[in-house]
């Protein structure tokens, strides 16, 4: 006996396979049942939820009353949506308003999901005007999608008047905004918004704690998260605990780092692998590769980015060869490097001064793991060859290199110069760095006016410096963080803002003047500015670094470690007197400068001066 109408349908409502779909598809064309709205509509369904959209458009497109009801439209385009074939959805808007279909508040949130998907903001634009024209803009799911939409195109003023025009906002219309905001940096908004927030749900805590780690207000994301540990009714996620570790990482918190490690352990939160990777990651930059070691040998089955963390941990600390040791570790694991990790132990084969071994990886890279060097890899096998004396040939890779070389490129290129005293060349690529005409090419100006420095051209100092002027160029300038008592306090080049810098300068002073009995000479040849030798000396003794140990030295008993990020390159005069301090005072010195660590201890550096 033939299954009935009826059967079918709640038939084809049932999660079935295509196959299965097909013979009850069969059986209603053989009952002559295609003629029939209720049993085409639970078909249509069918094929929906199984993602057969074409066969779905084709019983669509063939309904057999005058025009399919609305509700059909509607899922027909959200289905288009779904499956990222938004430009589908919004044909099938646009024949549903040739054929004057009733449009509701449904029909316009799927097809304005539709237009964020798209390259422009002008679907939408014309699609919200409809929606204002029919009275639908300020109605709740509309509102939200509009805002996304809005905020997706970053136009977040439109999104903002749609937000305030909205007479009902539930949740999500105020993290869809927050979204918007966080997302363009737009920060004082977004903690102006999040504050008027009736309800936070764990969305919208992880959307603001990670839209301070984005915008590199890292003190500003602890506070964060420190405040959403302080609601009893929340846990933080995986997210917010890995941009919290990551926090902690940038601003060298050992600290509170340490702290949410043990936060971890006692709410038995797994630790994942994006979790584990942070953990390696914070620790790395933290100074302690030993704690990121031990993360490390914890995991049970490493993925591609644990064994990178871990190599870029070594890395940094100039411990190439183990950063080789793991990747070796790696390859016998059959885990394949991604191009991260090349760039990895490129950089550790750099800071150890390993040619030999980086330049059988860079040359190899693409034969045995099928990675093409990018511009980060050349950079850091050019970095490789000038920091190890072999200019000319680091010059000649940059030349031959299949895309333009950047300003990375030739500051690392000029900063070798300078390491080096070749003059010639500096002025050379210096003048490949004017080409560019970058906006962030300061760096090797600055380098340049510091090459002439050292070696007393004092009038070519002033015709760089002249320049700089011209053309607007200005240096970063540097600042250090300390982390005292899980507080961080940042210091600015002869800083006047820290609440105790007069107690600071004196307790530097009295360092320094111990430091000279340790066999500490200022080294003033980096100063850029025709001074007098006295004022060469206070100059550099006001460097953010130094302030940074005063303070340190104040705040903390002896023999404890002092560890501080620097966001620019360690000075050879404040390398010079870390060792001597350290050596004075039997103090570990643990410096994290823009690209590498420094331990100092008993006079001593870890990087053996090559940095």
């Amino acid at each position: 006996m033939n299954p009935t109408p009826k059967i079918l349908s709640q038939l084809a409502k049932q999660k079935l396979s295509l196959p299965q779909l097909t013979r009850i598809h069969a059986q209603i064309i053989i009952q002559s049942l295609s003629t029939n709205p209720s049993t085409i509509i639970c078909l249509i369904h069918a094929y929906l939820n199984s993602k057969n959209l074409s066969s779905a458009r084709i019983l669509f497109d063939n309904y057999p009353s005058p025009s399919p009801p609305t509700l059909l439209w509607n899922q027909m385009i959200q289905a288009y949506s779904k499956m990222q074939q938004s430009q589908q959805s919004i044909l099938l808007f646009r024949q549903m308003l040739i054929a004057d279909i009733p449009l509701d508040d449904y029909t316009f949130t799927f097809v304005i999901t539709s237009c964020s998907h798209q390259n422009t903001s002008a679907y939408g634009e014309v699609v919200n005007g409809l929606s204002i024209k029919c009275a639908f803009e300020s109605t709740l799911f509309v509102g939200n999608a509009l805002i996304n939409m809005y905020s997706v195109f970053a136009q977040l003023e439109d999104a903002y008047k749609v937000f305030i025009q909205m007479s009902d906002r539930d949740i999500f219309t105020w993290t869809s905004l927050l979204c918007g905001f966080t997302k363009y940096g737009n920060m004082g908004k977004a903690c102006n918004l999040f504050a008027l927030m009736p309800l936070r749900n764990i969305v919208s805590w992880t959307v603001m704690i990670s839209g301070f780690i984005g915008s590199g207000s890292y003190i500003e994301a602890l506070d964060c998260f420190q405040e959403l540990l302080s609601e009893d009714k929340l846990k933080p996620n995986e997210a917010i605990i890995v941009c919290a570790l990551s926090a902690c990482a940038h601003l060298g918190a050992l600290g509170q780092g340490n702290w949410i490690n043990v936060y971890i352990g006692k709410n038995r939160i797994a630790k994942s692998s994006n979790i584990s990777t942070a953990l390696i990651d914070m620790y790395s930059k933290c100074g302690k590769i030993d704690c990121g070691k031990e993360v490390f040998d914890a995991i049970s089955t490493k993925n591609v980015q644990n064994f990178t963390s871990m190599i870029f941990g070594f890395s940094i600390h100039g411990l190439g060869r183990d950063a080789l040791s793991v990747f070796s570790q790696m390859l016998a694991d059959k885990v394949m490097p991604n191009d991260v990790t090349i760039l990895a132990v490129l950089n550790g084969c750099s800071h150890s001064g390993l040619v030999e071994e980086g330049s059988e990886i860079f040359n190899d890279m693409e034969n045995l793991w099928g990675i093409m060097p990018k511009i980060e890899h050349y950079g850091s096998y050019i970095d490789l060859l000038g920091r190890s004396g072999f200019l000319k040939h680091a010059i000649e890779v940059a030349k031959s290199m299949p895309m333009k070389p950047d300003i990375v490129i030739w500051r690392a290129l000029l900063n070798a110069c300078k390491i080096h005293g070749d003059v010639d060349h500096g002025e050379y690529i210096i003048g490949r760095i004017w080409e560019l005409n970058s906006v962030n090419q300061n760096g090797g100006q600055v380098l340049l006016s510091n090459l002439y420095a050292s070696l007393g051209k004092w009038d070519r100092v002033d015709e760089v410096r002249k320049l700089m002027v011209e053309r607007r160029v200005k240096s970063t300038p540097g600042c250090s963080f300390i982390e005292v008592n899980s507080v961080i306090h940042e210091f600015l080049v002869d800083d006047q803002i820290h609440p105790q810098i007069k107690e600071i300068k004196e307790s530097l002073n009295e360092i320094l003047r111990r430091a000279k009995l340790g066999g500490y000479v200022p080294k003033t040849t980096e100063i850029s500015f025709n001074l007098t030798e006295e004022e060469k000396v206070e100059a550099v003794a006001l460097h953010s670094e130094k302030l940074a140990v005063a303070f340190g030295f104040m705040s903390t008993g002896s023999g404890t470690s002092i560890r501080i990020v620097k966001n620019l390159r360690t000075c050879e005069d404040c390398h010079m007197a870390m060792k001597a301090i350290s050596l004075v005072f039997a103090r570990e010195i643990i410096v994290r400068d823009r690209s590498r660590f420094h331990t100092f201890q008993e006079g001593k550096c870890s990087c053996n001066d090559f940095w």
